[in-house]
């Protein structure tokens, strides 16, 4: 979630707890009425509400295959990879305001940057173009892209992650998009081996860390200053002179 300023926050509580309009103000696309029926049901559903719903959009010029759609983020994620694919360098992005969590488990973000890319659902029969912004990662995902709450706003998506599909009002009428639940197997897998990758080279990593540390702690105790074991004591040299140099022995020895 992408942290916010107090202003912005006031703003943002006062346009909530506004009081309501006389007149309403529709959003565009709101006129059409979204519902899936039995006609939208898969000829079979494995194991209900498992798997990812990952869809297949032209982001820029380009169609991805393994776009998530995830409506439980706030912002748009594309990663830096993907990027590449596309052709669009770094020197594209423009400053992001600031670091977010819920990407990568338990970790905070720091963005490389935003950017605004046309995204399109549909077929050249029935289409919708929407221009959205994604905040850039740096690090690799299992997927191209992660489509989140902005966007079910802007494009008024319906998701059913029973049937794996999402619907959205077109200007030739309502547009299905959906997987096959192989599909969604298959990414499943993938993410999930990604992140078990993650994790270990994480692992690895911390482990490497604490070895290298070891390592220079020991160093420092040998090249430092010498401190004598438990059970040692110091016999002048010249007892005459005890400032003078002094020996160290065991405590069991006698003196002399």
């Amino acid at each position: 979630m992408m942290n916010m300023t107090s202003r912005q926050r006031k703003r943002e509580r006062r346009e909530v707890f506004s009081v309501t309009k006389a007149t309403p103000s529709y959003l565009d696309w709101s006129e059409d009425t979204i519902s899936f029926g039995r006609e939208d049901h898969p000829d079979y559903v494995p194991h209900s509400g498992r798997y990812p719903l990952v869809v297949d959009p032209i982001i820029g010029n380009t169609r991805f295959s393994k776009v998530l759609m995830d409506g439980g983020s706030s912002l748009n994620i594309m990663y830096a990879h993907t990027l590449e694919l596309m052709g669009i360098g770094l020197n594209k992005l423009r400053p992001s305001k600031s670091p977010f969590h819920g990407v990568a488990p338990g970790k905070r973000v720091q963005p490389l940057g935003q950017i605004d890319l046309l995204v399109c659902f549909g077929t050249a029969a029935n289409f919708r173009k929407e221009v959205l912004t994604f905040e850039v990662v740096g690090f690799r995902g299992a997927y191209h892209a992660i489509l989140c709450r902005p966007c079910y706003a802007k494009f008024m998506v319906i998701p059913n992650y029973t049937y794996l599909k999402l619907k959205m009002t077109g200007p030739k009428g309502v547009i299905t998009v959906g997987s096959s639940f192989e599909h969604a197997y298959e990414c499943d897998v993938e993410c999930v081996e990604h992140a078990e990758a993650q994790a270990e080279d994480e692992a690895l990593a911390a482990t490497l860390d604490k070895m290298a540390s070891e390592a220079l702690d020991s160093t420092h105790r040998h090249a430092g200053s010498f401190e004598p074991a438990e059970g040692i004591k110091e016999v002048p040299l010249n007892p005459n002179h005890p400032n003078d140099k002094a020996l160290q022995v065991s405590a069991t020895l006698d003196s002399k």
